[in-house]
């Protein structure tokens, strides 16, 4: 039996209790067990840094690959999961350089390698425990024991065979390049980690003079924003097609020359110049020039110092005149090369070290800080009157993705990687990778590919794996070591570690005579490393070779945009490079996390709250479905918002959970009520006639084929939000429109159906969220279970959700009719609920008609056999439909959005606006079909304009209905004002009062209990509404609703006083059906007392219980027969409510009638216990005949009370006619055992509320 589901959940805490769950069972490694003779699904994991804790980044991808891995598992593969580690590089030199003050290369000397190596080895691992305990919190399975790590010396050795192979293939080479330079990390960058972190930064902007040598009265003039190159300048660039001018300045007089186009750079109008010549840039081509400074003034022989040209130099920043710094700029670089003004063999004219200070060669500023020499760059300039202005410039700017401060671009010696030539390659190999979202395949990706660099995949450092090459002092003679073996036959030496510390003394002799042969200092960039991990994480090819190379390339990976020039990037060109074939199948990419205020998220700011205290107040799962239904897995950004994942809770969870609770609840009030042991299998499951159930489990169908197909396709994007509309659909239509046949008031057989049916759904739900939401799938699943006929699962350990496969699409239940009627009726009461909250019209309040317009008639028809929800869910008294609104007279009209439109037209807003104002109900109901329309030649769509419905005048209906519609229903309700239905909605509020009251005592609806109730004033508005509507009140709420304060002694559970129509309603909640009551035992059948002056009576509202249900004429007779009257005149009352044909007696159970000439003669009505001694009957052996159906019947030993008593013989005759069983044998007994009779003498007053057994003796045929 499943165990009774609390009503209030917390569910990070069951979220603990399923991760001891999964401990205590090992879930995940059984998982990977029962799974290891399935086909193989490979994933790679892109190994993250330990020296940080993890962000909102690392948990959105990684339960992006924790939710695809998982549902690879539930589609029958085999799929293991290591958790990778990045140890070597920046990051972790950073962190020993800022905690042990190192500033450069001479203190790491001064401490030395093995000592600096062994700092960075003890903070590697950090926050390794952090990382798990995180990880596994979130609920990702991953191996971390099985784990591979940058720093492992197998894992070393196979990226030295990576190298060894491009080496091999002649794509490494070594070579000085302009590059992205780090001063705080002392290293240069490769082109795609300089792109992944540009700020916008205010940098100096100055316009230089340069005097001609052959007229020092006239100055070419340049602009830069980075003066600290100043000092290195070695030429000046112009385009040689664009037109340059001679310009006179009319405030100094001196004389300058710069490209027309840019004139505006240095003034603002042209009354302060004279133009005196104008010329191509070509002319200016050999000019000599007087250098800024003369630190380089011998590179004057080799060409330096004069005019050169190229198109690189546009017209649309600066002066059109280019300052040429070779060793601090690629384009700088390049033409100095192409004029012969340095060389490949020239001595660098690169006056920065590694720190970015200047070197003793630029002896004004020698030791300043580059970016700090700006301004006393400035001022000697200005001294020295060659600066022509200065101010300041703000631009996008690369900042080091590690230490966060300013790239300077600089040309370093770097060992590469050739990449240009095989850009198609890559480019083709793309092409074979199926990219989710697409557009990043071809635009973000494919257009990094085809403006792809050669890689500098060395660093000027210390903690990495160092690069295997043992070289000559001319470099003339190279060896690449491939393996530690290699290595240990070329050297002599036995080798267990490849760090620098361990290598960097080993020699190799020369085969050349040049002595012995020393390695190279540099270590190759982290990234070169990551990119070789689908090799290095199985120790590729020196071990596992044929279970790599059967699973590869791999089926899946995930990371971030940002990886498309990291990761995605270096993974491609390695296995371009080394197998000609992409390295992975399908990859998600998705978007940044950024915080609430769309900045970056950022620990100095405390910008964003600390992702395990989300965890910790909403729990993983929730936390999980929102980042997973967000923007951020298109690829998109995602503006983190607490209050986002709170409505996960709110919108998913709570429903969800409350589903799954009513039907725990509902299945144990089966086996309490009825002895139904509700035993759930797939195969056995009655067919329902219910629309409903036939609706539900037809969209639960068509959800698992939707599913598996886009999952199938990695859209997750695509999934989460239909997952999600599920839990609505389930819970707000399926749920809502069938509690009452869930909760048994349409008969045991439909409610077994509905019950069947809705767990059917929850079953199947859980397994398809069970990848998205581990933890409550799990939590539902282990109570499920118990409900489950283990003979229906395939599955032989079901122990957990997780262990379960997908469950297979059941074709033979989708209905897309069936699921069309739905979505037709769905749309009618949502149209009808906006119409009551446009009009403040509570759906409490019924009202009298609901009239559904629509040009399909078999709409129609799917509207009208849902008819009874539509009634029920709108509450309203009557349904028309029609295919004609015309005869309603509806038309439609158009309004423009001020906003919108306003903006994009300007100043045709205006005519444009009247004419949409204008427009006929014939355009617009065109417009609503093809959400195009032209308006004064303006092409209008549907954000651009808002349609309403109007009644025409003459039709007289506008104050009746109210009109609303989407694009293809119509509905309108009639909301004129009705005395009687504001009554009834009165009456409503009434039960939602009580109803409120018993959820906040914590209820549930087997709680027997009494409400009392009082209203302030007597005899007021409200009193009158609540006796009007006692029937009905009494039906929804199921207890005794009396009037008047509870007593002394009744065991109070909550009151409250609250006000209601002008009035103070004071309600009161005893435990118990009444006071009276709970003394003793009542009638098995419901009853009424009548008083009829000081005489009373009873009369069974139906005998047996179901059967024979007294209608008001035949309680008018009853009453005449009991007391002997007219019936003319005659008024019955309960209260001061007068009974009528439409009073629902059986609400009235308990209760006392009056009767009298026409008035009401009491002030209140109450609950009593009969007046008249009754037995109650139970039938054992026989079926009730003559159309019974009840077993349970009641027999009056008197009435009215003291007369017409029963006789022992009549009491036989009485029972016989209870159950429709004339003519038959009796026996009574007072015990179901039969093991004592009735005795025939005895006094029937010594069975007043006894109950009799009836056993039925068998006829002579059946003896």
């Amino acid at each position: 039996m499943a165990l009774p589901v609390p009503e209030s959940v917390n569910f990070p805490t069951e979220e603990e209790r399923i991760l001891q769950l999964w401990r205590d069972q090992n879930c995940f490694q059984e998982c990977l067990k029962q799974s290891k003779n399935r086909p193989k699904f490979t994933f790679y994991d892109g190994p993250p840094f330990a020296t940080g804790l993890p962000h909102y980044g690392h948990i959105l991808a990684g339960t992006i690959k924790d939710i695809v891995t998982r549902f690879a598992h539930q589609s029958g593969f085999h799929v293991e999961r290591r958790f990778g580690w990045d140890c070597h590089g920046l990051p972790v030199e950073y962190e020993i350089d800022k905690t042990l003050g190192i500033r450069g290369p001479d203190d790491v000397a001064k401490m030395g390698i093995a000592e600096y190596n062994r700092q960075c080895r003890n903070i590697v691992m950090r926050y390794a425990g952090e990382w798990e305990s995180s990880v596994t919190r979130l609920g990702r399975w991953i191996d971390f024991k099985n784990d591979y790590k940058t720093l492992y010396p197998w894992f070393m050795e196979s990226v030295w065979w990576v190298f060894k192979q491009l080496y091999d293939k002649g794509f490494v080479y070594r070579g000085v390049k302009v590059m992205p330079f780090s001063t705080a990390c002392n290293t240069p960058l490769s082109n795609f980690e300089s792109h992944q972190n540009y700020k916008d930064v205010q940098d100096p902007s100055v316009i230089v003079s340069f005097p001609l040598l052959e007229d020092q009265n006239i100055s070419l003039i340049a602009w830069t924003t980075t003066p600290w190159t100043l000092p290195s300048n070695l030429a000046l660039c112009v385009n040689p097609d664009l037109i340059y001018v001679r310009v006179k300045d009319n405030t100094t007089g001196k004389v300058y020359i710069l490209m027309e186009a840019r004139l505006s750079i240095l003034y603002k109008s042209d009354c302060e110049f004279e133009i005196l010549d104008k010329f191509q840039g070509k002319a200016l081509k050999g000019k000599l020039y007087k250098p800024l400074f003369d630190y380089f003034i011998k590179c004057r022989a080799n060409g330096a110092f004069a005019v050169v040209l190229d198109n690189y130099v546009k017209e649309d920043e600066g002066t059109g005149v280019v300052h040429q710094a070779p060793y601090f700029g690629a384009d700088d670089y390049r033409v100095c090369m192409d004029y012969k003004i340095i060389q490949k063999d020239s001595v660098p004219v690169c006056p920065v070290d590694s720190a970015g200070c200047f070197t003793n060669e630029v002896t004004h500023f020698a030791g300043q800080y580059v970016k700090d020499a700006d301004k006393n760059i400035i001022k000697f300039l200005k001294d020295n009157e060659r600066l022509v202005s200065a101010g300041t410039f703000k631009h996008n700017y690369p900042f080091c993705w590690r230490s966060d401060t300013p790239l300077i671009y600089k040309a370093v010696p770097s060992w590469f990687v050739r990449v240009e030539h095989m850009v198609d390659k890559l480019l083709e190999n793309n092409g074979k990778c199926y990219w989710v979202p697409d557009f990043v395949r071809e635009k973000r990706f494919g257009n990094w590919l085809k403006d792809a660099r050669d890689w500098a995949i060395s660093r000027n450092r210390y903690w990495g794996t160092p690069i295997p090459l043992w070289v000559s002092e001319d470099f003339e003679e190279v060896v690449c070591v491939g393996s530690v073996a290699e290595l240990e036959e070329l050297t002599g030496n036995k080798i267990s570690d490849l760090h620098r510390e361990s290598i960097d003394e080993l020699t190799i002799p020369s085969r050349c005579g040049k002595g012995v042969l020393h390695r190279v200092p540099e270590v190759f960039d982290c990234w070169f490393e990551s990119g070789s991990m689908p090799y290095a994480q199985v120790h590729y090819p020196f071990e596992h070779r044929k279970e790599f190379d059967d699973t590869f390339p791999a089926d899946f990976i995930a990371e971030g945009i940002d990886q498309t020039r990291g990761w995605f990037y270096t993974l491609l060109v390695l296995s371009t490079a080394l197998f000609g074939k992409p390295p992975f199948l399908n990859v998600i990419v998705n978007g940044l996390v950024l915080a609430s205020d769309g900045q970056k998220m950022s620990k100095r700011k405390k910008n964003y709250p600390d992702p395990m205290q989300i965890v910790q107040n909403y729990g993983a799962d929730a936390l999980r479905l929102y980042l997973i239904n967000s923007p951020v897995v298109r690829a998109e950004n995602l503006r983190f918002k607490e209050e986002g994942v709170r409505d996960v809770l709110k919108d998913v969870f709570l429903p969800w959970y409350n589903a799954y609770r009513f039907l725990i609840q509902n299945i144990i009030r089966l086996e309490k009520d009825e002895g139904v042991q509700f035993l759930y299998n797939e195969s056995n499951a009655r067919d329902s006639d219910n629309i409903m159930d036939k609706w539900i489990l037809s969209f639960t169908q068509s959800l698992i084929q939707f599913f598996k197909a886009e999952m199938n396709a990695y859209r997750l994007y695509t999934v989460v939000p239909r997952l999600v509309k599920f839990v609505d659909m389930l819970t707000n239509w399926y749920v809502r429109t069938n509690r009452r046949r869930l909760k048994g008031e349409s008969g045991r057989e439909d409610c077994i159906a509905a019950v069947e049916t809705l767990f059917s759904v929850l079953f199947s739900m859980c397994r398809l969220m069970a990848p998205f939401t581990p933890f409550i799938t799990e939590m539902m699943y282990q109570n499920l279970r118990l409900l489950i006929d283990p003979a229906s699962l395939d599955e032989k350990d079901w122990r957990s959700i997780h262990y379960l496969m997908l469950p297979c699409v059941r074709e033979s239940l989708i209905s897309k009719p069936i699921e069309s009627a739905v979505s037709q009726m769905q749309s009618v009461i949502e149209l009808g609920r906006v119409i009551r909250d446009r009009k403040t019209l509570p759906v409490k309040y019924p009202l009298k008609e609901v009239v559904v317009i629509h040009q399909d008639p078999q709409a129609l028809k799917d509207i009208q056999s849902l008819e009874k929800y539509i009634l029920e869910e709108l509450n309203v008294r009557q349904l028309t439909l029609s295919t004609d609104k015309d005869k309603y007279g509806i038309r439609l009209r158009a309004e423009p959005d001020h906003m919108i439109l306003g903006k994009r037209l300007k100043g045709a807003f205006k005519s444009v606006s009247s004419a949409v104002k204008e427009l006929t109900s014939q355009q617009l109901e065109a417009f609503q079909k093809t959400g195009v329309i032209e308006v004064q030649g303006h092409e209008l769509h549907e954000e651009d304009i808002r349609l309403m419905y109007s009644f025409n005048a003459e039709s007289g209906l506008a104050a009746q209905y109210e009109a609303h519609s989407d694009a293809h229903v119509l509905v309108l309700l009639d909301v004129t004002p009705d005395q009687s239905m504001v009554d009834e909605g009165v009456a409503r509020e009434v039960i939602n009062r009580i109803q409120k009251l018993r959820k906040k005592a914590h209820l549930v609806p087997s709680d027997e209990i009494s409400v009392y109730y009082t209203c302030e004033p007597k005899a007021y508005y409200l009193e009158h509404v609540i006796q009007a509507h006692n029937s009905f009140i009494l039906a929804t709420i199921k207890a005794p609703l009396i009037y008047g304060s509870a007593s002394s002694n009744a065991s109070v559970i909550i009151d409250e006083k609250t006000q209601l129509k002008g009035s103070n309603l004071h309600l009161c909640l005893v435990k118990g059906t009444s006071e009276r009551s709970t003394s003793g035992p009542s009638p098995a059948c419901a009853y009424v007392n009548v008083k009829n002056g000081e005489r009373g009576g009873v009369l069974l509202l139906e005998n047996p219980k179901g059967d024979n249900q007294m209608n008001y004429l035949d309680l008018r007779t009853a009453c005449c027969r009991i007391f002997e009257l007219n019936s003319c005149g005659m008024a019955i009352f309960v209260g001061h409510t007068k009974l009528n044909s439409k009073t629902d007696l059986l609400a009235l159970n308990g209760q006392t009638l009056y009767i009298s000439s026409g008035v009401s003669q009491v002030d209140l009505f109450s609950a009593e216990p009969p007046f008249c001694r009754y037995i109650n009957l139970k039938l054992l052996n026989s079926k009730p005949q003559e159309c019974q159906s009840g077993f349970l019947g009641t027999l009056l030993l008197e009435n009215p009370l003291g007369q017409s008593k029963l006789t022992y013989s009549c009491l036989l005759h009485e029972a016989a006619r209870v159950f429709g069983l004339r003519g038959r044998r009796l026996q009574l007994y007072l015990d179901e055992a039969l093991t004592e009779e009735v005795p025939l003498n005895s006094s029937l007053e010594t069975l007043d509320a006894k109950m009799v057994y009836v056993h039925v003796l068998p006829t002579t045929a059946e003896a």
